[in-house]
Protein backbone atom coordinates (compact mmCIF):
# COMPACT_ATOMS: atom_id res chain seq x y z
CA UNK A 1 0.00 0.00 0.00
CA UNK A 2 1.53 3.53 -0.96
CA UNK A 3 0.73 6.16 1.42
CA UNK A 4 -1.58 8.10 -1.08
CA UNK A 5 -3.73 4.97 -0.65
CA UNK A 6 -3.57 4.70 3.19
CA UNK A 7 -4.43 8.36 3.58
CA UNK A 8 -7.06 8.02 1.36
CA UNK A 9 -8.51 4.66 2.83
CA UNK A 10 -8.14 6.38 6.47
CA UNK A 11 -10.52 9.46 4.86
CA UNK A 12 -12.66 7.36 3.59
CA UNK A 13 -13.62 4.97 6.52
CA UNK A 14 -13.60 8.00 8.91
CA UNK A 15 -16.45 9.56 6.63
CA UNK A 16 -18.58 6.28 6.26
CA UNK A 17 -18.59 5.51 9.70
CA UNK A 18 -18.93 9.31 11.07
CA UNK A 19 -22.18 9.30 8.98
CA UNK A 20 -23.22 6.35 10.33
CA UNK A 21 -22.49 7.62 13.94
CA UNK A 22 -24.32 10.50 13.17
CA UNK A 23 -27.35 8.50 12.27
CA UNK A 24 -27.30 6.35 14.89
CA UNK A 25 -27.43 9.09 17.68
CA UNK A 26 -29.94 11.04 15.88
CA UNK A 27 -32.42 7.60 15.58
CA UNK A 28 -31.74 7.68 19.58
CA UNK A 29 -32.50 11.38 20.12
CA UNK A 30 -35.68 11.19 18.32
CA UNK A 31 -36.82 8.14 19.53
CA UNK A 32 -36.07 8.93 22.77
CA UNK A 33 -38.15 12.01 22.47
CA UNK A 34 -40.99 10.44 20.73
CA UNK A 35 -40.82 8.40 24.23
CA UNK A 36 -40.82 10.77 26.69
CA UNK A 37 -43.85 12.74 24.53
CA UNK A 38 -45.41 9.36 24.91
CA UNK A 39 -45.15 8.74 28.57
CA UNK A 40 -46.27 12.17 29.31
CA UNK A 41 -49.42 11.78 26.95
CA UNK A 42 -49.79 8.81 28.82
CA UNK A 43 -49.72 10.43 32.32
CA UNK A 44 -51.72 13.10 31.82
CA UNK A 45 -54.60 10.66 30.55
CA UNK A 46 -54.69 7.82 32.96
CA UNK A 47 -52.27 9.32 35.85
CA UNK A 48 -53.39 7.93 39.62
CA UNK A 49 -52.30 11.58 40.86
CA UNK A 50 -52.47 13.53 37.15
CA UNK A 51 -54.93 16.14 39.27
CA UNK A 52 -52.30 16.92 41.51
CA UNK A 53 -49.81 18.48 39.23
CA UNK A 54 -51.97 20.42 36.63
CA UNK A 55 -50.83 22.99 34.29
CA UNK A 56 -47.56 22.37 36.08
CA UNK A 57 -46.56 19.11 35.33
CA UNK A 58 -44.24 20.18 32.78
CA UNK A 59 -42.44 22.63 35.32
CA UNK A 60 -42.04 20.16 38.29
CA UNK A 61 -40.94 16.96 35.91
CA UNK A 62 -38.48 19.18 34.44
CA UNK A 63 -36.91 19.91 38.02
CA UNK A 64 -37.53 16.26 38.93
CA UNK A 65 -35.52 14.45 36.00
CA UNK A 66 -32.94 17.39 35.28
CA UNK A 67 -31.28 16.07 32.14
CA UNK A 68 -29.62 18.64 30.24
CA UNK A 69 -31.67 19.99 27.62
CA UNK A 70 -35.19 18.42 28.61
CA UNK A 71 -36.85 21.62 30.18
CA UNK A 72 -40.73 22.32 30.22
CA UNK A 73 -40.84 23.75 27.14
CA UNK A 74 -38.87 20.95 25.20
CA UNK A 75 -40.83 18.49 27.17
CA UNK A 76 -43.56 19.93 25.71
CA UNK A 77 -42.29 19.60 22.43
CA UNK A 78 -41.71 16.22 23.31
CA UNK A 79 -45.23 15.84 23.73
CA UNK A 80 -46.49 17.32 20.45
CA UNK A 81 -43.86 15.62 18.70
CA UNK A 82 -45.72 12.16 20.32
CA UNK A 83 -48.60 13.55 19.14
CA UNK A 84 -48.54 14.79 15.72
CA UNK A 85 -46.02 11.60 14.72
CA UNK A 86 -47.95 8.86 16.65
CA UNK A 87 -47.87 6.49 13.45
CA UNK A 88 -44.36 6.20 14.40
CA UNK A 89 -45.41 3.58 17.04
CA UNK A 90 -45.35 1.10 14.13
CA UNK A 91 -42.13 1.59 13.12
CA UNK A 92 -40.81 1.27 16.40
CA UNK A 93 -38.27 -1.91 16.61
CA UNK A 94 -38.47 -5.02 20.11
CA UNK A 95 -35.09 -2.74 21.10
CA UNK A 96 -37.69 0.50 21.39
CA UNK A 97 -41.08 -1.28 22.17
CA UNK A 98 -39.55 -2.61 25.37
CA UNK A 99 -39.31 0.97 26.75
CA UNK A 100 -43.55 0.80 26.15
CA UNK A 101 -45.12 -0.88 29.03
CA UNK A 102 -48.22 -3.03 27.37
CA UNK A 103 -51.25 -0.29 28.57
CA UNK A 104 -49.17 2.25 26.48
CA UNK A 105 -49.41 0.34 23.53
CA UNK A 106 -53.19 -0.76 23.58
CA UNK A 107 -54.10 3.12 24.12
CA UNK A 108 -51.48 4.07 21.26
CA UNK A 109 -53.07 1.80 19.01
CA UNK A 110 -57.02 2.54 19.64
CA UNK A 111 -55.32 6.56 19.16
CA UNK A 112 -53.80 5.50 16.12
CA UNK A 113 -56.69 3.66 14.67
CA UNK A 114 -59.12 6.57 14.79
CA UNK A 115 -56.20 9.19 13.55
CA UNK A 116 -57.12 10.71 10.02
CA UNK A 117 -53.64 9.97 8.40
CA UNK A 118 -52.30 9.14 5.30
CA UNK A 119 -51.57 5.40 6.60
CA UNK A 120 -48.18 4.93 4.84
CA UNK A 121 -46.47 1.80 5.72
CA UNK A 122 -44.31 1.20 8.45
CA UNK A 123 -41.10 1.63 6.82
CA UNK A 124 -41.41 5.23 5.80
CA UNK A 125 -41.39 5.61 9.42
CA UNK A 126 -38.29 3.90 10.11
CA UNK A 127 -36.86 5.81 7.05
CA UNK A 128 -38.32 8.96 8.94
CA UNK A 129 -36.26 8.79 12.20
CA UNK A 130 -33.06 7.18 10.54
CA UNK A 131 -32.89 9.91 7.77
CA UNK A 132 -34.56 12.80 9.61
CA UNK A 133 -32.98 14.68 12.71
CA UNK A 134 -35.08 15.92 15.42
CA UNK A 135 -34.29 19.30 14.88
CA UNK A 136 -35.73 19.09 10.83
CA UNK A 137 -39.03 17.28 13.44
CA UNK A 138 -39.30 20.09 15.49
CA UNK A 139 -39.61 22.42 12.15
CA UNK A 140 -42.19 20.06 11.09
CA UNK A 141 -44.53 19.46 13.59
CA UNK A 142 -45.44 22.96 13.12
CA UNK A 143 -47.27 22.26 9.68
CA UNK A 144 -51.18 21.14 10.94
CA UNK A 145 -52.00 19.88 7.35
CA UNK A 146 -50.81 15.73 7.66
CA UNK A 147 -50.75 16.28 3.69
CA UNK A 148 -48.07 19.34 3.28
CA UNK A 149 -46.01 18.13 6.21
CA UNK A 150 -45.34 14.53 4.63
CA UNK A 151 -44.50 16.54 0.84
CA UNK A 152 -41.76 18.27 3.12
CA UNK A 153 -40.96 15.17 4.94
CA UNK A 154 -40.06 13.86 1.65
CA UNK A 155 -37.76 16.52 0.29
CA UNK A 156 -35.60 16.00 3.60
CA UNK A 157 -34.96 12.09 3.21
CA UNK A 158 -34.23 12.58 -0.38
CA UNK A 159 -32.02 15.10 -0.78
CA UNK A 160 -30.74 15.61 2.63
CA UNK A 161 -31.81 18.92 3.53
CA UNK A 162 -30.02 21.16 6.17
CA UNK A 163 -32.69 22.78 8.61
CA UNK A 164 -32.23 25.98 7.43
CA UNK A 165 -32.64 25.06 3.88
CA UNK A 166 -35.71 23.40 5.05
CA UNK A 167 -36.88 26.45 6.92
CA UNK A 168 -36.56 28.53 3.71
CA UNK A 169 -38.59 25.76 1.70
CA UNK A 170 -41.12 26.18 3.95
CA UNK A 171 -41.37 29.92 4.23
CA UNK A 172 -40.86 30.38 0.19
CA UNK A 173 -43.85 27.81 0.05
CA UNK A 174 -42.32 25.09 -2.00
CA UNK A 175 -45.93 22.82 -1.60
CA UNK A 176 -48.05 25.32 -2.43
CA UNK A 177 -46.03 26.43 -5.74
CA UNK A 178 -45.41 22.82 -6.48
CA UNK A 179 -49.21 21.97 -6.48
CA UNK A 180 -49.95 24.85 -8.18
CA UNK A 181 -48.04 24.15 -11.20
CA UNK A 182 -49.18 22.92 -14.61
CA UNK A 183 -46.38 19.99 -14.75
CA UNK A 184 -45.99 18.71 -10.81
CA UNK A 185 -42.99 16.50 -11.66
CA UNK A 186 -41.25 19.04 -13.62
CA UNK A 187 -41.92 21.34 -10.96
CA UNK A 188 -40.55 19.22 -8.49
CA UNK A 189 -37.52 18.34 -10.45
CA UNK A 190 -36.60 22.01 -10.58
CA UNK A 191 -36.87 22.63 -7.25
CA UNK A 192 -34.77 19.53 -5.99
CA UNK A 193 -31.79 21.06 -8.51
CA UNK A 194 -31.88 24.10 -6.52
CA UNK A 195 -31.66 22.51 -3.14
CA UNK A 196 -28.06 22.19 -2.16
CA UNK A 197 -27.18 18.91 0.06
CA UNK A 198 -26.66 19.47 3.98
CA UNK A 199 -23.01 18.27 4.98
CA UNK A 200 -23.15 15.41 7.51
CA UNK A 201 -21.42 18.04 9.93
CA UNK A 202 -24.19 20.14 9.71
CA UNK A 203 -26.20 16.77 11.56
CA UNK A 204 -24.02 17.44 14.57
CA UNK A 205 -24.82 21.54 15.23
CA UNK A 206 -27.84 20.29 16.12
CA UNK A 207 -28.29 21.53 19.94
CA UNK A 208 -30.09 18.06 20.42
CA UNK A 209 -27.09 16.13 19.21
CA UNK A 210 -24.91 18.38 22.01
CA UNK A 211 -27.85 17.91 24.75
CA UNK A 212 -27.94 14.17 24.40
CA UNK A 213 -24.13 13.18 24.16
CA UNK A 214 -23.96 16.40 27.51
CA UNK A 215 -20.96 18.13 25.05
CA UNK A 216 -19.95 21.45 25.37
CA UNK A 217 -22.02 23.53 22.14
CA UNK A 218 -20.58 26.95 22.89
CA UNK A 219 -19.67 26.91 19.13
CA UNK A 220 -23.25 26.47 18.60
CA UNK A 221 -23.36 30.38 18.89
CA UNK A 222 -22.82 32.81 16.17
CA UNK A 223 -20.43 35.33 17.67
CA UNK A 224 -17.90 37.50 15.83
CA UNK A 225 -14.42 37.58 18.00
CA UNK A 226 -15.06 41.44 19.46
CA UNK A 227 -18.30 40.01 20.80
CA UNK A 228 -16.65 37.10 22.05
CA UNK A 229 -13.90 39.25 23.67
CA UNK A 230 -16.28 41.34 25.30
CA UNK A 231 -18.05 38.97 26.53
CA UNK A 232 -15.48 37.19 28.25
CA UNK A 233 -14.15 40.44 29.71
CA UNK A 234 -17.13 41.47 31.19
CA UNK A 235 -18.13 38.40 32.87
CA UNK A 236 -14.97 38.96 35.05
CA UNK A 237 -15.58 42.37 35.24
CA UNK A 238 -18.94 42.01 36.10
CA UNK A 239 -17.75 39.17 39.17
CA UNK A 240 -14.77 41.60 40.20
CA UNK A 241 -17.33 44.61 40.70
CA UNK A 242 -18.97 42.52 43.69
CA UNK A 243 -21.60 43.77 45.09
CA UNK A 244 -23.60 40.28 45.32
CA UNK A 245 -23.50 39.31 41.96
CA UNK A 246 -23.32 35.38 41.30
CA UNK A 247 -22.62 33.96 37.75
CA UNK A 248 -25.60 31.37 36.88
CA UNK A 249 -24.48 30.86 32.62
CA UNK A 250 -23.25 32.15 29.84
CA UNK A 251 -24.95 32.29 26.27
CA UNK A 252 -28.28 30.72 28.32
CA UNK A 253 -30.29 29.40 25.99
CA UNK A 254 -34.42 29.79 26.12
CA UNK A 255 -37.28 28.41 24.04
CA UNK A 256 -39.62 31.13 23.27
CA UNK A 257 -42.26 29.99 20.09
CA UNK A 258 -40.16 27.66 18.83
CA UNK A 259 -37.60 29.29 18.78
CA UNK A 260 -34.28 29.34 20.58
CA UNK A 261 -32.90 32.85 21.84
CA UNK A 262 -29.55 33.28 23.30
CA UNK A 263 -28.87 35.52 26.77
CA UNK A 264 -25.47 36.46 26.85
CA UNK A 265 -24.81 36.63 30.62
CA UNK A 266 -27.35 35.33 33.27
CA UNK A 267 -26.41 36.64 36.80
CA UNK A 268 -28.41 36.23 40.45
CA UNK A 269 -27.54 39.31 42.82
CA UNK A 270 -27.62 37.90 46.17
CA UNK A 271 -28.70 41.70 48.29
CA UNK A 272 -31.65 42.65 45.47
CA UNK A 273 -32.58 38.67 45.19
CA UNK A 274 -33.24 38.82 41.54
CA UNK A 275 -32.09 37.49 38.54
CA UNK A 276 -29.61 40.24 36.09
CA UNK A 277 -29.78 39.69 32.84
CA UNK A 278 -26.65 41.01 30.40
CA UNK A 279 -26.77 41.66 26.29
CA UNK A 280 -24.27 42.99 24.95
CA UNK A 281 -24.50 44.87 21.02
CA UNK A 282 -21.58 45.66 19.21
CA UNK A 283 -23.57 47.73 16.83
CA UNK A 284 -25.29 50.85 17.54
CA UNK A 285 -28.04 51.06 19.52
CA UNK A 286 -31.74 49.91 18.10
CA UNK A 287 -35.00 49.85 19.78
CA UNK A 288 -35.33 45.97 18.96
CA UNK A 289 -32.25 45.71 20.73
CA UNK A 290 -34.40 47.20 24.02
CA UNK A 291 -37.73 45.15 22.53
CA UNK A 292 -35.69 41.97 23.00
CA UNK A 293 -34.26 42.43 26.30
CA UNK A 294 -37.28 42.96 27.59
CA UNK A 295 -38.83 39.86 26.13
CA UNK A 296 -36.17 37.98 27.92
CA UNK A 297 -36.76 39.96 31.16
CA UNK A 298 -40.86 39.06 30.82
CA UNK A 299 -39.63 35.42 29.95
CA UNK A 300 -37.20 34.90 33.20
CA UNK A 301 -40.47 37.13 35.17
CA UNK A 302 -42.93 34.37 33.83
CA UNK A 303 -40.40 31.38 33.83
CA UNK A 304 -37.24 31.56 36.17
CA UNK A 305 -38.29 33.96 38.75
CA UNK A 306 -39.40 32.42 41.83
CA UNK A 307 -42.43 33.52 44.31
CA UNK A 308 -39.51 34.95 47.08
CA UNK A 309 -37.46 36.51 44.11
CA UNK A 310 -37.56 39.96 42.88
CA UNK A 311 -38.47 41.07 39.65
CA UNK A 312 -36.02 39.95 37.11
CA UNK A 313 -33.39 43.19 35.81
CA UNK A 314 -31.99 43.45 32.07
CA UNK A 315 -28.77 45.36 30.83
CA UNK A 316 -28.53 46.51 27.63
CA UNK A 317 -24.87 47.34 26.22
CA UNK A 318 -23.98 48.60 23.05
CA UNK A 319 -20.91 48.84 22.28
CA UNK A 320 -20.07 50.43 18.62
CA UNK A 321 -16.98 52.92 19.16
CA UNK A 322 -17.05 56.46 19.73
CA UNK A 323 -21.04 55.72 20.99
CA UNK A 324 -20.96 53.49 24.44
CA UNK A 325 -24.22 53.15 25.75
CA UNK A 326 -26.24 51.56 28.32
CA UNK A 327 -29.43 50.68 29.42
CA UNK A 328 -31.86 48.99 31.73
CA UNK A 329 -34.68 47.21 31.35
CA UNK A 330 -37.19 46.83 34.40
CA UNK A 331 -40.26 45.15 32.95
CA UNK A 332 -42.89 44.36 35.11
CA UNK A 333 -41.38 46.29 37.99
CA UNK A 334 -44.07 48.14 40.23
CA UNK A 335 -41.86 48.57 43.74
CA UNK A 336 -40.55 52.10 43.99
CA UNK A 337 -38.15 50.92 47.04
CA UNK A 338 -36.82 48.00 45.06
CA UNK A 339 -36.08 50.10 42.07
CA UNK A 340 -34.27 52.67 44.08
CA UNK A 341 -32.49 49.86 46.09
CA UNK A 342 -30.92 48.53 42.62
CA UNK A 343 -29.52 51.77 41.18
CA UNK A 344 -27.56 51.67 45.09
CA UNK A 345 -26.36 48.12 44.10
CA UNK A 346 -26.08 47.40 40.82
CA UNK A 347 -23.20 49.65 38.55
CA UNK A 348 -24.00 53.10 37.38
CA UNK A 349 -24.35 53.56 33.53
CA UNK A 350 -21.23 55.85 33.68
CA UNK A 351 -19.06 52.47 34.94
CA UNK A 352 -20.71 50.16 32.65
CA UNK A 353 -19.99 52.32 29.63
CA UNK A 354 -16.60 53.55 30.81
CA UNK A 355 -15.42 49.59 30.71
CA UNK A 356 -16.85 49.46 27.12
CA UNK A 357 -14.78 52.86 25.80
CA UNK A 358 -11.74 51.30 28.15
CA UNK A 359 -12.04 47.37 26.15
CA UNK A 360 -12.72 48.99 22.66
CA UNK A 361 -9.31 50.98 23.04
CA UNK A 362 -7.65 47.28 23.88
CA UNK A 363 -8.69 45.65 20.94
Amino acid sequence: MEYKNLSLQIQETHQVLYQKAVKAVNTYITVRNWLIGCYIVEFEQNGADRAKYGAKLLQQLAKDIAIKGLTAPELSRCRQFYQCYLEILGSLTQEFQDFLPKKILGSATQILETKNSLKLPASYYQDLIKKVSFTHLVELIKIKDTTKRTFYEILVMKNTLSVRELEKQIATLAYERVGLSKNNEIAMAELQDKIVPANTEDAVKSIYFFDFLNLPNNHLINENVLEEALISHLETFILELGNGFCFEARQKRILIDDEYCFIDLVFYHRILKCHVLLELKVDKFKHEHLSQLNTYVAYYNHNEKREDDNPTIGILLCAEKGNQMVEYAMAGMTQKLFVSKYLVELPSKEILAKFIENELKNL
